[in-house]
Protein backbone atom coordinates (compact mmCIF):
# COMPACT_ATOMS: atom_id res chain seq x y z
CA UNK A 1 0.00 0.00 0.00
CA UNK A 2 2.79 2.33 0.81
CA UNK A 3 4.08 2.15 -2.77
CA UNK A 4 0.82 2.89 -4.30
CA UNK A 5 0.49 5.97 -1.74
CA UNK A 6 3.95 6.68 -3.13
CA UNK A 7 3.11 7.24 -6.36
CA UNK A 8 0.10 9.52 -5.82
CA UNK A 9 2.16 11.65 -3.55
CA UNK A 10 4.60 12.30 -6.69
CA UNK A 11 2.10 12.53 -8.78
CA UNK A 12 0.82 15.53 -6.29
CA UNK A 13 3.88 16.66 -5.78
CA UNK A 14 3.70 17.96 -9.87
CA UNK A 15 0.53 19.59 -9.77
CA UNK A 16 1.32 22.50 -7.06
CA UNK A 17 1.60 26.02 -7.72
CA UNK A 18 5.17 27.73 -7.70
CA UNK A 19 6.49 28.08 -4.53
CA UNK A 20 7.87 31.65 -4.92
CA UNK A 21 3.90 32.42 -6.32
CA UNK A 22 2.73 31.70 -2.91
CA UNK A 23 5.50 33.65 -0.89
CA UNK A 24 4.84 36.49 -3.00
CA UNK A 25 1.31 36.70 -2.57
CA UNK A 26 1.94 36.13 1.55
CA UNK A 27 4.35 39.02 1.39
CA UNK A 28 1.38 41.16 0.01
CA UNK A 29 -1.28 40.23 2.04
CA UNK A 30 0.66 40.28 5.04
CA UNK A 31 3.92 42.23 4.65
CA UNK A 32 5.30 42.86 7.99
CA UNK A 33 4.27 39.23 9.39
CA UNK A 34 6.91 36.41 9.49
CA UNK A 35 5.36 32.95 8.19
CA UNK A 36 6.85 29.85 9.25
CA UNK A 37 8.05 27.19 6.15
CA UNK A 38 5.46 24.96 7.36
CA UNK A 39 3.00 27.76 7.05
CA UNK A 40 3.59 28.01 4.19
CA UNK A 41 3.77 24.68 2.80
CA UNK A 42 -0.02 24.35 4.48
CA UNK A 43 -0.73 27.44 2.48
CA UNK A 44 0.78 25.76 -0.80
CA UNK A 45 -1.13 22.47 -0.16
CA UNK A 46 -4.48 23.83 0.52
CA UNK A 47 -4.27 26.35 -2.74
CA UNK A 48 -3.25 23.36 -4.75
CA UNK A 49 -6.44 21.58 -3.20
CA UNK A 50 -8.77 24.21 -3.50
CA UNK A 51 -7.73 24.68 -7.11
CA UNK A 52 -8.02 20.72 -7.93
CA UNK A 53 -11.38 20.86 -5.87
CA UNK A 54 -12.84 23.39 -8.43
CA UNK A 55 -11.26 22.19 -11.52
CA UNK A 56 -12.63 18.76 -10.91
CA UNK A 57 -16.49 20.08 -10.41
CA UNK A 58 -16.23 22.44 -13.22
CA UNK A 59 -14.91 19.35 -15.23
CA UNK A 60 -18.11 17.17 -14.03
CA UNK A 61 -20.20 20.32 -15.22
CA UNK A 62 -18.39 20.91 -18.60
CA UNK A 63 -19.00 16.92 -19.02
CA UNK A 64 -22.61 17.20 -18.34
CA UNK A 65 -23.31 20.38 -20.48
CA UNK A 66 -21.54 18.12 -23.19
CA UNK A 67 -18.48 20.33 -23.83
CA UNK A 68 -14.94 19.41 -24.21
CA UNK A 69 -13.58 22.74 -22.79
CA UNK A 70 -13.81 24.16 -19.31
CA UNK A 71 -14.96 27.85 -19.62
CA UNK A 72 -14.96 30.76 -17.13
CA UNK A 73 -19.10 29.70 -16.68
CA UNK A 74 -18.11 26.67 -15.62
CA UNK A 75 -15.82 27.86 -12.94
CA UNK A 76 -18.38 30.04 -11.44
CA UNK A 77 -20.94 27.22 -11.39
CA UNK A 78 -18.13 25.04 -9.34
CA UNK A 79 -17.66 27.66 -7.05
CA UNK A 80 -21.84 28.09 -6.39
CA UNK A 81 -21.69 24.18 -6.52
CA UNK A 82 -19.23 23.70 -3.87
CA UNK A 83 -20.52 26.57 -1.55
CA UNK A 84 -18.08 28.97 -2.30
CA UNK A 85 -20.51 31.31 -4.06
CA UNK A 86 -18.99 33.69 -1.66
CA UNK A 87 -15.82 34.59 -3.73
CA UNK A 88 -18.09 34.43 -7.14
CA UNK A 89 -18.07 38.24 -7.39
CA UNK A 90 -14.68 38.47 -7.07
CA UNK A 91 -14.02 35.77 -9.40
CA UNK A 92 -16.09 37.28 -12.02
CA UNK A 93 -14.40 40.83 -11.88
CA UNK A 94 -10.78 39.05 -11.73
CA UNK A 95 -12.69 37.53 -14.97
CA UNK A 96 -13.35 41.11 -16.64
CA UNK A 97 -9.94 42.24 -15.75
CA UNK A 98 -8.22 38.99 -17.64
CA UNK A 99 -10.72 39.99 -20.59
CA UNK A 100 -9.31 43.95 -20.59
CA UNK A 101 -5.82 42.42 -20.66
CA UNK A 102 -6.61 40.08 -23.56
CA UNK A 103 -8.65 43.02 -25.11
CA UNK A 104 -5.43 45.71 -24.73
CA UNK A 105 -3.16 42.49 -25.99
CA UNK A 106 -5.38 42.23 -29.45
CA UNK A 107 -5.49 45.93 -29.59
CA UNK A 108 -1.34 46.09 -29.43
CA UNK A 109 -1.02 43.17 -31.66
CA UNK A 110 -3.07 44.89 -34.87
CA UNK A 111 -1.25 48.03 -34.93
CA UNK A 112 0.07 47.31 -38.43
CA UNK A 113 -3.61 47.30 -38.96
CA UNK A 114 -4.00 50.64 -37.21
CA UNK A 115 -1.51 52.53 -39.79
CA UNK A 116 -3.88 52.62 -42.63
CA UNK A 117 -0.91 50.97 -45.17
CA UNK A 118 -2.45 48.23 -47.02
CA UNK A 119 -0.75 44.86 -46.54
CA UNK A 120 0.50 45.25 -50.15
CA UNK A 121 1.90 48.54 -50.22
CA UNK A 122 4.16 47.76 -46.95
CA UNK A 123 5.02 44.47 -49.01
CA UNK A 124 6.32 45.81 -51.97
CA UNK A 125 8.07 48.51 -49.45
CA UNK A 126 9.55 45.39 -47.90
CA UNK A 127 10.70 44.49 -51.24
CA UNK A 128 12.11 47.48 -52.19
CA UNK A 129 13.95 47.98 -49.02
CA UNK A 130 15.35 44.08 -50.08
CA UNK A 131 16.15 44.69 -53.43
CA UNK A 132 18.34 47.78 -52.41
CA UNK A 133 20.10 46.00 -49.47
CA UNK A 134 20.93 43.22 -51.98
CA UNK A 135 22.26 45.55 -54.47
CA UNK A 136 24.32 47.47 -51.61
CA UNK A 137 25.62 44.01 -50.76
CA UNK A 138 26.63 43.26 -54.46
CA UNK A 139 28.64 46.69 -54.52
CA UNK A 140 30.71 46.24 -51.44
CA UNK A 141 31.51 42.44 -52.65
CA UNK A 142 32.65 43.79 -56.00
CA UNK A 143 34.70 46.89 -54.48
CA UNK A 144 36.26 44.18 -52.39
CA UNK A 145 36.71 41.67 -54.97
CA UNK A 146 38.41 44.74 -57.15
CA UNK A 147 40.66 45.57 -53.96
CA UNK A 148 41.78 42.07 -53.82
CA UNK A 149 42.50 42.11 -57.18
CA UNK A 150 44.98 45.39 -57.16
CA UNK A 151 46.55 44.20 -53.78
CA UNK A 152 47.43 40.59 -55.55
CA UNK A 153 48.60 42.48 -58.91
CA UNK A 154 50.73 44.97 -56.76
CA UNK A 155 52.26 42.04 -55.30
CA UNK A 156 52.74 40.39 -58.20
CA UNK A 157 54.20 43.44 -59.85
CA UNK A 158 56.79 44.05 -56.89
CA UNK A 159 57.56 40.20 -56.47
CA UNK A 160 58.44 40.30 -59.97
CA UNK A 161 60.80 43.56 -59.86
CA UNK A 162 62.61 41.87 -56.73
CA UNK A 163 62.97 38.73 -58.81
CA UNK A 164 64.49 40.94 -61.64
CA UNK A 165 66.68 43.05 -59.43
CA UNK A 166 68.11 39.71 -58.28
CA UNK A 167 68.58 38.14 -61.91
CA UNK A 168 70.04 41.29 -62.92
CA UNK A 169 74.17 41.07 -62.41
CA UNK A 170 74.94 44.02 -63.75
CA UNK A 171 77.27 46.14 -61.59
CA UNK A 172 76.78 50.33 -62.36
CA UNK A 173 79.85 50.79 -60.42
Amino acid sequence: MSSSSGAISNEDDDLTLPRASINKMIKEILPTMRVANESRELILNCCTEFIHLIASEANEICNQNKKKTINADHVLKALDRLGFSDYRTDAEAVLQDCKAVADERKKKSSRLENLGIPEEELLRQQQELFAKAREEQAQAEQQQWLQLQAAAQMASMQKSSAEDDESDPEDYS
